[in-house]
């Protein structure tokens, strides 16, 4: 008689399975980190600790977001421009008080929900391209950041600056706060639903998940944690920029595709994205301690896309 697996052995496959793929990722990761601390060995202190995190949290946050839209077999070209809105909008709104703090940090992360929900509407109740439509939102958000704040100005209080931007590696505690947070929303309904529909968007609809409402969250929560990250960002630079967020569009698709998300959808898992994120992160910065000009990242960056989508494509056709 045919022994059944137990439920810890079926777990452990299950989680082989989704990270098999990883593995390769993990191990440059490591061989890249180690690279760094050479090159930089402040960088094994708490206050080089602190400065890596600070300059990669923005990229971790616009993967997360990037990532689950791409999850939904969509793409966010407006993540940039909602960034940019956000540190216009934080160094505007943001008080000097805790309180004034807090209601503009929520004001500004509510307005990015609103503006990912309302792309999210298009995409799914018309059926339009996603990538046509958040090409326009771009220029449309993009604008409205511009009428906020023409040019860079405003300020964030000092005490808000210190506590993120300080000595102490604030953001990376933040960021574990919101892969926590994630992982919790996967146990919920919506959670599940976004899940589902990425993966199977017919069978969830068949199932009786709302896939259209599934794709309106995914992009409602991505338009909040760019808007986030657009205040994190003023609070690096003390102030608002209207066109600061714009590299961080092909940023993100890159952290993500180097996480192994794919762009049909269903593959790839927010963890590898933030894993994508940092390996981004590492290698800007060696390729700086190497003396390579600022354009050879943005060249990095294409190559990276072309190669990761090409070796994805070379192991389906293998196997």
């Amino acid at each position: 008689m045919r022994e059944v697996p137990s439920g810890l052995v079926l777990h452990a496959r299950l989680i082989w399975r989704r990270n098999r793929g990883q593995a390769g990722l993990f191990l440059l990761l490591l061989a890249l980190l180690g690279l760094y601390a050479w090159l930089y060995p402040g960088l094994l202190s708490w206050a080089g600790v602190a400065r890596f995190t600070q300059n990669w949290f923005p990229v971790a946050l616009v993967a997360i977001a990037q990532t689950l839209v791409m999850l939904m077999g969509g793409i966010d070209l407006a993540i940039g421009a909602t960034v940019s809105l956000g540190t216009v909008l934080a160094a505007t709104l943001v008080g000097e008080s805790a309180l004034g703090a807090g209601l503009g940090i929520g004001a500004t992360v509510a307005i990015g929900v609103v503006a990912g929900g309302l792309v999210g509407t298009i995409v799914a109740l018309f059926g339009l391209p996603a990538i046509i439509v958040t090409l326009s939102s771009s220029f449309l958000i993009g604008g409205a950041a511009l009428l906020v704040m023409a040019r860079p100005g405003g300020s964030m209080p000092g005490w808000l600056s210190e506590g993120l931007v300080g000595v102490h590696p604030s953001a990376l505690l933040i960021l574990i706060v919101i892969l926590i947070a994630w992982r919790v929303l996967r146990a919920t309904p919506l959670g599940l639903a976004i899940d589902a529909s990425g993966d199977n968007p017919s069978g969830a609809f068949r199932s009786g998940v709302n896939v259209a409402l599934a794709r309106i969250a995914a992009y409602a929560i991505s338009g909040g944690l760019a808007a986030f990250a657009g205040v994190y960002v003023a609070a690096q630079t003390g102030a608002g920029d209207p066109l600061i967020g714009m590299p961080l569009t092909l940023q993100s698709i890159t952290a993500a595709v180097l996480g192994g998300v794919g762009f049909l959808g269903g593959q790839g898992t927010i963890r590898g994205a933030v894993a994508g994120s940092l390996l981004l992160a590492v290698l800007v910065n060696v390729m700086f301690f190497l003396g390579l000009p600022p354009v050879a990242q943005y060249v990095m960056q294409g190559l990276i896309i072309v190669a990761a989508m090409g070796i994805k494509r070379l192991r389906e056709r293998a196997g």
